[in-house]
């Protein structure tokens, strides 16, 4: 059940957030609906150094466009503020493969750069379903190995790179995790899961019991999975769904946070268990009485606040800070 100050958020957000998948169907109106939303006022974040650029994408692909946050006490890289290099944790935003977007994601981002002490690399993906699967892992994974290669560039340490991602942006941390396995590297120290969005069946007992009522909804999951693979939203690509992907051996450490009042629980939980059966060190934590998207909350929700600082916590030792 929802916590009392959770069930409030859901009702406000469900209210202002699109039928997606019963009355909204079309993508670019839904996107127009949502930046018709009026934002919410809050006090700025300040971090060291915020840099708009893109990298290079796969070969054969398009620049991707990236944001780059240092944190506080870190101008742009510049070495002589701080001893050596900082480490970077990529992150991929969530919203379905097809909404949300650099900005979306923008606030938490600052704060992970500020409480990780890292330099954060947010990544515009490709969005479906004007591109659909593989479009927005290849470019998460192209990202990854930029970072590598280029980390000298953002005053980045390459030895020490995690990915992160909510939602949408789970699945393609862990996918990239499993293509930088699969593809001979880079050599990741963390791969930090937000109540994930890994299995397109969209049948497990989470799906079922909080179908409807707790903002993301089954019906807005299943719209979500037909925009990125099609129509029907199936798949037998482990780089499309991670927990059709047979081997989870040699795969970095994992973070795993879930909302009890969300219907991918179920499958976030089951893949971490696997990972663990696999040999990867793993932890899974389960938030009580919270929704899917609760972290981005962490102004008004004390859960979300504890689990920031929870998940910072775990990066920063899987990062050696």
């Amino acid at each position: 059940m929802l916590k009392p100050e959770a069930r409030v958020i859901v009702d406000l957000a469900s209210a202002a957030f699109p039928k997606l998948g019963t009355e909204v169907f079309d993508a670019a109106e839904a996107r127009r609906m949502l930046a018709a939303r009026p934002s919410p006022v809050l006090e700025p974040i300040e971090v060291g150094a915020v840099v708009d650029r893109t990298v290079p994408g796969l070969p054969g692909g398009s620049e991707v466009r990236v944001r780059v946050y240092w944190p506080v006490g870190d101008d742009g890289g510049q070495r002589e503020s701080r001893e050596g290099d900082l480490p970077v944790v990529v992150f991929l935003h969530g919203g379905g493969f097809t909404l949300c977007g650099l900005d979306s994601h923008d606030r938490l981002c600052r704060t992970l750069a500020n409480g990780v002490g890292t330099v954060v690399v947010s990544v515009d993906y490709r969005q479906a379903p004007e591109d659909r699967f593989p479009a927005a892992a290849e470019d998460a994974y192209a990202v990854v190995r930029w970072v590598a290669a280029h980390a000298a560039e953002i005053g980045g340490d390459p030895a020490r790179i995690a990915v992160a991602g909510d939602s949408s942006g789970g699945n393609l941390a862990a996918v990239t995790a499993l293509m930088a396995r699969d593809r001979g590297g880079p050599t990741l120290a963390s791969q930090a899961l937000i109540y994930p969005m890994l299995d397109p069946s969209c049948d497990t007992d989470s799906y079922r019991e909080y179908a409807d009522d707790h903002f993301t909804t089954a019906a807005h999951l299943r719209w979500y999975w037909e925009q990125y693979l099609g129509p029907g939203g199936a798949t037998a690509d482990p780089y499309a769904a991670p927990v059709l992907a047979e081997d989870l051996s040699g795969l970095p450490p994992a973070y795993i946070l879930t909302a009890e009042c969300d219907p991918l629980r179920d499958e976030g939980e089951a893949y971490g268990a696997r990972l663990r059966a696999a040999g990867v060190d793993t932890e899974i934590v389960r938030c009580a009485g919270q929704f899917h998207g609760f972290v981005s909350m962490a102004d008004h929700l004390p859960d979300a606040k504890e689990a920031v600082a929870g998940l910072f916590s775990v990066l920063r030792r899987a990062l050696g800070v």
